[in-house]
């Protein structure tokens, strides 16, 4: 079994009035939210899929499918917290995590460093390990022209040390 592993992750939610936005497990201030079955956070959702993407599990849709009244307006960070635990479960730990937020409205600038230090919590992680950069989506597609968000999303995990062994030598693998 491999010491690391890399997983990538996207999700994009159309834009529409009355609905809350919700990127990082961060209210941000706007005239429209995502639409979407749970709370909509792209960011969670892409760094979920991230992560189950390194740890050889099932994608969100999968673990928490929109078909299940369970997960209606589900709190992301809920989720998050338990493919953590999945992903504990595997064998790894979370190491570090890249995202890119794509976002035409509002600008996301003055909201980046409490959502990264949000993400840090949820994962347990120091704040440098978290990166959090925003792009516009400069009048282009859905973003561009302020329909939609986006965020892709990189995890790295490695595998978790049991003593001064990995847990790979412990299993046998």
């Amino acid at each position: 079994m491999a010491v690391h592993r890399v997983g990538i992750g996207t999700d994009t939610h159309r834009l529409g009035p009355g609905r809350r936005l919700v990127l990082g497990h961060v209210a941000i201030p706007h005239d429209h939210g995502s639409i979407a079955h749970s709370d909509g956070d792209v960011v969670l959702h892409a760094l979920i899929d991230a992560l189950a993407g390194a740890a050889g599990l099932p994608d969100i849709g999968e673990m928490f499918p929109d078909s299940d009244p369970a997960y209606r307006d589900a709190d992301s960070g809920v989720l998050l917290e338990e493919v953590c635990r999945r992903v504990g479960d595997c064998g790894y730990a979370v190491v570090n995590v890249d995202l890119i937020v794509h976002a035409q409205r509002p600008r996301l600038s003055p909201y980046k460093a409490v959502m990264q230090a949000e993400i840090a919590r949820l994962l347990g992680l120091p704040l440098d390990a978290v990166s959090i950069k925003a792009k516009t989506g400069e009048g282009v597609d859905a973003v561009g022209r302020g329909e939609a968000v986006a965020c892709t999303a990189v995890a790295g995990l490695a595998r978790k040390a049991v003593g001064n062994r990995l847990k790979t030598e412990i299993d046998g693998a």
